[in-house]
């Protein structure tokens, strides 16, 4: 309904030399993004006691990460546990180490939603942010090994009721809080942010003081892309929750032309890291 309004705005819009350079670093720190979260990726795989190597763990992210556009948005995790079970990982550490990656994820968009929340506070109300603090809590609480390990444990019954085996019940056990892969998700959001970020740059001008307002739009609505089930890649939902929050900050034109112009950019980086990845596995 908004294209259908603003259609002559958008079809007016133009990308100069300078937005052009924008792009395309945009592009380049989108790809750079998803190598962190495939590193990331490793950092978890390590907690798990799993010597898996980070070169190998980054190019199969890379690789599994387009199937997020199919149909059902769950087909990029089936490829990872898939991938991780093939080089030896135990199917349990394989699957908890990908369910946790966009738990981490969630938590750290939370984060930077509520560092920047004092300007998107007006439009929130304080029953969504007190909201997202709880959200957040238990997120958190969730990812702590007095949860996990439970969780674990768990997993490893249902497998020896199938299996017979024993061995890794011994051997698979969180030792520490995932501090430095929750650090590591909050890099990888940050980068994803600046992408979103050189992007509207390309479009429109952006002063110091509207920097914490964008980087916690975009959280949120990446967050929401993430969780909402179905939608592959988040596409629609993101760009939906963009518009509702950020329409009073440009107008709504020029905010079509950024989150189309976005989407394009991040499916491209989803598209060169897999073709790289694919590329390195040939040579």
């Amino acid at each position: 309904n908004t294209l259908k309004t603003h259609w002559r705005e958008v079809a007016a819009t133009r990308v100069d030399a300078a937005g052009w350079a924008c792009l395309a670093i945009s592009l380049g720190i989108t790809l750079l993004a998803h190598v962190c979260a495939g590193w990331v990726w490793s950092w978890i795989l390590r907690d798990f006691k799993q010597p898996v190597h980070g070169v190998w763990v980054i190019l199969a992210y890379l690789k599994t990460n387009i199937a997020k556009y199919l149909p059902g948005n769950v087909w990029h995790f089936y490829g990872r546990i898939s991938a991780a079970t093939n080089a030896g990982v135990p199917l349990s550490a394989a699957t908890l180490s990908v369910l946790l990656e966009p738990i981490l994820m969630m938590a750290s968009a939370l984060i930077i939603t509520l560092l920047g929340s004092l300007q998107l506070g007006a439009r929130l109300g304080f029953w969504v942010q007190a909201g997202q603090v709880l959200v957040l809590l238990a997120v958190l609480l969730s990812i702590h090994p007095l949860i996990l390990n439970p969780v674990i444990q768990r997993l490893s019954q249902l497998k020896r009721k199938v299996t017979g085996s024993s061995a890794e019940a011994k051997t698979f056990k969180v030792d520490h809080y995932p501090f430095l892969p929750l650090l590591g998700e909050l890099g990888f959001l940050l980068l994803r942010g600046s992408g979103f970020l050189l992007t509207f740059m390309a479009i429109s001008p952006v002063s110091p003081g509207q920097l914490p307002l964008l980087y916690s739009a975009f959280s949120l609505a990446w967050l929401l892309g993430l969780v909402v089930p179905g939608a592959p890649g988040g596409v629609g939902v993101f760009e939906a929750t963009m518009l509702a929050l950020l329409d009073r900050l440009v107008s709504p034109g020029v905010l079509l032309s950024v989150v189309a112009l976005y989407r394009v950019v991040n499916t491209l980086g989803d598209a060169a890291g897999a073709a790289l990845a694919t590329l390195d596995d040939r040579r």
